[in-house]
């Protein structure tokens, strides 16, 4: 794996504009992604983190805007024309969405779907093509993928419209692929059988993803690095092993603390994080997590967090991080020292 970054993220900011007011979805985010590595976004519904994505590929809703600078191989992404737009998207970034019921065409059979990026994009020949999503569906798990190929998507269970929906992503083989929350409203067993295929074709191909989830479940033992979100902004990154094993930042540690584990007592109260996400049309002045912090000064109520380096592939966002293992104390985010 090389380190020369695929994708550079710089001063990110997106803005949509509601009748209450401009929400501040994304504010300020800068991260890379290496060629060939696995990069997740995690952070409690409505951190923003769909939002990132949406605005990396140009998806904006209307009433909305975003600045800063999105680098993918040297090619600043928000620069580019509409044509030149068609030409990346689906050839060297595709993004899978999180509900495939309502990504895929109701009324066109899975194959058509499933070739037309092939057919635009590599220039392939009809059979070639129907030959090429034969053995896309065969790789992502998909049974009798010649019956299928001929289903309408409603003809088919919730877990292989995903599979159907990474095939299209993988379809022109793409060097970034974006999975949003691509395991919502599927059960657990299914849950894991699309995020294990996931992080398997993404090692097979040395392909680069970013897998964007609420759970932290999802992207531990799946991704090599990890950056969580808060209000719209980063909180902590760094190597997935050493935010789980040594989470700083506060908020970090109270999602970590708060996820149930094995040896829970049985009965026992599970751990929460006192208190909701900020309004987003008039968030805090200083740390945004610092209304629901117990360990927040003045100085945090009023200053901003820069994202300062803690170690070799660790960064955080906090004035007043935790010193010790998430499983060195009990209790939630109000025990860490």
């Amino acid at each position: 794996m090389t380190t020369q970054p695929i994708l550079e993220v710089r001063n990110l900011r997106a803005y949509i504009g509601t009748p209450r007011g401009t929400v501040r979805a994304v504010d300020d985010v800068s991260l890379d992604l290496d060629s060939g590595q696995a990069l997740g976004i995690v952070g409690e519904s409505g951190s923003g983190k769909s939002v990132m994505a949406r605005a990396i590929m140009g998806l904006m809703p209307p009433r909305s805007g975003r600045s800063g600078s999105v680098t993918f191989q040297g090619r600043d992404l928000l620069a580019l024309t509409k044509k030149e737009k068609r030409e990346i998207w689906g050839k060297q970034i595709a993004m899978v969405f999180q509900d495939p019921g309502r990504s895929l065409n109701p009324v066109v059979r899975v194959e058509r779907q499933l070739t037309e990026g092939m057919r635009k994009h590599l220039g392939v020949s009809r059979s070639e093509a129907h030959t090429r999503a034969l053995k896309l569906l065969e790789e992502v798990g998909v049974p009798d993928p010649e019956r299928r190929l001929r289903n309408y998507p409603h003809e088919m269970s919730g877990g292989m419209r995903q599979r159907v929906m990474i095939a299209i992503a993988l379809a022109c083989e793409p060097d970034l692929l974006i999975a949003d929350e691509p395991t919502t409203a599927l059960d657990v067993t299914i849950q894991r059988q699309i995020l294990d295929l996931l992080r398997r074709v993404q090692r097979d191909r040395g392909m680069s993803m970013m897998l964007i989830s609420h759970d932290l479940a999802v992207v531990a033992g799946r991704t090599d690095r990890v950056s969580v979100m808060y209000a719209g902004r980063l909180a902590e990154v760094g190597s997935t092993r050493e935010v789980f094993e040594q989470p700083m930042h506060r908020y970090t540690h109270a999602l970590l603390g708060a996820t149930p584990t094995i040896d829970h007592v049985r009965h026992a109260p599970l751990r929460v994080i006192g208190g909701s996400l900020p309004d987003p049309t008039s968030p805090p002045e200083g740390c945004r997590f610092a209304p629901r912090c117990n360990h927040a000064s003045d100085q945090c109520h009023t200053t901003p967090p820069p994202l300062e380096s803690v170690g070799v592939d660790h960064h955080v966002a906090c004035l007043s991080p935790v010193t010790v293992p998430v499983g060195a104390v009990s209790g939630g985010e109000s025990h860490g020292r």
